[in-house]
């Protein structure tokens, strides 16, 4: 036993990245953080690290080279992530990107709060929402592990 959470970002811009660092060590500072700059990098990562499995996947909506709905749409590809948790994060509150994210596969779509302790709250809601599916998740890495 033993395993940590991991927790992904895919967020663009550098200042989203800290302020989501700090609310997540709000939330737990037994949470690594894994961050990839943009969609085109998390899903080379994915694609090149076949054994990487996060717990959960945070992806800002708005970005350039390949943006949040078509991350979330190439990562639903991938056989290993079909059961990561995906969860949108943008400053967009326009309910049809929700919908459509929704519809895509996304497990839930948070709005970027102003302050850090806003946005502790809202991740610390969805790890309690999502406890039972990381405790699956690390089962299957304990599993793979041991083989």
């Amino acid at each position: 036993m033993g395993i940590s959470i991991c927790c992904m970002l895919v967020e663009d811009d550098a200042d989203d990245r800290d302020i989501f660092s700090l609310a997540l060590q709000g939330v737990s500072t037994d949470v690594q953080l894994v961050t990839a700059n943009d969609g085109e990098h998390a899903i080379a990562r994915f694609k090149e690290e076949e054994s990487f499995l996060p717990h959960c996947i945070f992806i800002d909506l708005n970005m350039p080279r390949m943006n949040g709905q078509e991350c979330l749409q190439e990562i639903r590809k991938i056989e290993r992530l079909k059961n990561v948790p995906v969860i949108m994060y943008s400053t967009t509150v326009n309910p049809s990107y929700v919908a459509e994210a929704l519809r895509h596969g996304a497990t839930d779509f948070i709005v970027k709060p102003v302050t850090i302790e806003a946005l502790t709250s809202s991740i610390a809601q969805i790890f309690k929402k999502l406890q039972p599916v990381f405790d699956d998740i690390t089962a299957s890495i304990e599993s793979n592990s041991s083989r």
